[in-house]
């Protein structure tokens, strides 16, 4: 009788090691929890990021009052019969 609740109180020992401290413990679980929700919102940031460039993307291909913003303002132009002023700061 004896072995039998010595074999038994090692194999509740051996398990309760496995559960807490294992490979697939219950610590791992947690760890891996942490960082679904981490990608969780990583991946809800760039789908938002994702949103606002698909929005951008339209108004170019749909519209070219986009197309023409553009061209002011990263490239410079102007349209004929504009007048362009540059403010140069003054140099102390």
């Amino acid at each position: 009788m004896k072995i039998l609740f010595g074999f038994l109180g090692f194999a509740f020992i051996t398990l309760q090691y496995q559960l807490w401290l294992g490979e697939d413990s219950m610590r791992t679980l947690n760890r891996l929890e942490l960082e679904v929700q981490a990608q969780r919102a990583n991946n809800e940031e760039l789908e938002q990021r994702n949103t606002l460039v698909e929005i951008e993307v339209l108004d170019l291909k749909n519209g070219l009052e986009a197309v023409e913003e553009r061209a002011r303002s990263e490239l410079g132009m102007i349209e004929k019969g504009e007048t362009f002023y540059l403010l140069v700061p003054s140099q102390k």
